[in-house]
Formats: structure tokens, sequence, C-alpha cells
């Protein structure tokens, strides 16, 4: 099994679980960090038309990096899974 097909039974895996545990449209939460010096946190709030509410912006205690948490209504599993597909090409970025 190659990594593609590996990353794809990931995502079927990860659908059926979000698809199982909660209402859609619900509101999910997505969790990122990044180093401090990073510019991604505009690119990443981008992905989410820029929301106002329901972020979250924190410091790691030496101040090396940042947790950005952003919890917004999704539609459903798919758009969940989208989202983090494009995430995963922003270099530097870990998700949680």
């Amino acid at each position: 099994m190659n990594s593609n097909e590996k990353l794809e039974d990931f995502y079927e895996r990860f659908h059926k679980q979000l698809k199982e545990s909660q209402n859609w449209p619900g509101l999910y939460m997505f969790k990122f960090i990044l180093k401090s010096e990073s510019n991604l946190i505009d690119k990443l709030k981008d992905l989410f038309n820029n929301p106002t509410e329901g972020v979250s912006l924190v410091n790691s205690s030496k101040k090396k990096f940042k947790s950005l948490t952003i919890t917004i209504e999704m539609q459903s599993p798919q758009e969940v899974i989208s989202i983090y597909k494009k995430v995963s090409d922003f270099e530097g970025v870990i998700i949680l």
C-alpha cells in the first residue's frame, strides 16, 4: 500500500468517525500549531473566510510556538476533511 492509499484510508476512517460523533451541520473545532514567526496565521484564517468569532491565538510558554484554534460551523464531515487537506499543504503547520 503506497502513501496515497494510506492517506485515503485515513480520510475514509476519519469521515466515518466525524459522521458518527456529531450532528451535521454543527460546530467543529480546528487546532493548529505554528512557529511564532510563521506568517501563515492569516492564510489559515482565510480558509475559514476570516471569522471574527470562535478564534483563539495563544503563545506557548516559551513563545516559540502559537496555537490557533478556530471553532466554526461546518456543514458536513467532507467540509472538515477538505479544510484539513488544504492545510496539509502548508509547510510548518501542525494539525491537532
